[in-house]
């Protein structure tokens, strides 16, 4: 007859063993670039930077994740254990902003973050040539992308534009500068050019407005109406002449017989 049996465990072991691997997890800790906690690494365009991830306290083999923004970096096998790095070649604008993240595999908790604060001077861009009717609206868009954020000043045929609250109207964004013109004039013809500063350097961008002749408008109710009229005057002139028109047809018949 089986025998049941049971392992005598000393009391509190348990909660030793708890303690004991909460005490492993919670006492590594990660750097990056010397970095114990999240930090912002300011850079520029063009040359790579690394970001090299290093682990603290732990007597064990400990493997480590990479993160750009939410998505997982692959890594070599001999490049996960312990120290970990990662190479960002070539840096551009579009990396501004973006964060990596190296992770404890084993508790992802344990991290280091860093943000990209890739900076550059402004570049613009814009549809060059606009052609608009005279007493129609319409808006100049100039696009910036630069970092530090630049600021915009608009100006007319080299000199600063002067705007009239009734008829202009500016709009600003971080990446958008913006002029608007109501019921263009002959005289809103001209060269405008986008100027944007920032601490990097300053960017212009011109932009040609040809205002047309206005185009004249036919009213299609007034045309309809002539189409009706003339077209109901033919059919009442048809009706009035049929009997003149069936004898002319009849002796016509006639004569041939």
């Amino acid at each position: 007859m089986a025998q049941r049996c049971s392992l005598a465990v000393p009391y509190g072991a348990p909660i030793l063993a708890i303690s004991f691997l909460a005490c492993v997890t919670t006492g590594v800790e990660l750097s990056v670039n010397n970095h114990t906690a999240d930090f912002t690494l300011s850079t520029q365009p063009g040359p790579a930077i690394s970001l090299s991830c290093l682990v603290h306290n732990s007597s064990q083999a400990e493997e480590l994740l990479w993160y750009r923004g939410d998505g997982q970096v692959g890594l070599k096998d001999g490049n996960k254990v312990n120290i970990s790095n990662i190479c960002i070649s070539p840096v551009n604008e579009s990396d501004n902003g973006v964060t990596f993240t190296c992770k404890l595999a084993r508790d992802k908790s344990v991290q280091v973050s860093v943000i990209l604060d890739v900076q550059f001077p402004p570049w613009l861009s814009g549809e060059e040539t606009l052609h608009v009717e005279e007493e129609k609206d319409v808006t100049l868009t100039c696009n910036s992308k630069s970092n530090p954020q630049a600021q915009s000043t608009w100006f007319k045929d080299n000199h600063s534009l002067t705007l009239q609250p009734s008829r202009h109207e500016l709009y600003q964004t971080s990446e958008v500068f913006r002029v608007s013109i109501r019921k263009v004039q002959k005289s809103d013809s001209g060269t405008y050019t986008c100027m944007v500063e920032s601490p990097l350097g300053n960017g212009t961008r011109d932009f040609h407005l040809i205002v047309e002749d206005k185009k004249p408008v036919f009213p299609t109710e007034a045309v309809i109406a002539a189409v009706v009229v003339v077209s109901i005057t033919i059919l009442f002139g048809i009706v009035a002449r049929k009997d003149k028109i069936f004898k002319c047809f009849k002796k016509q018949k006639e004569t041939a017989l």
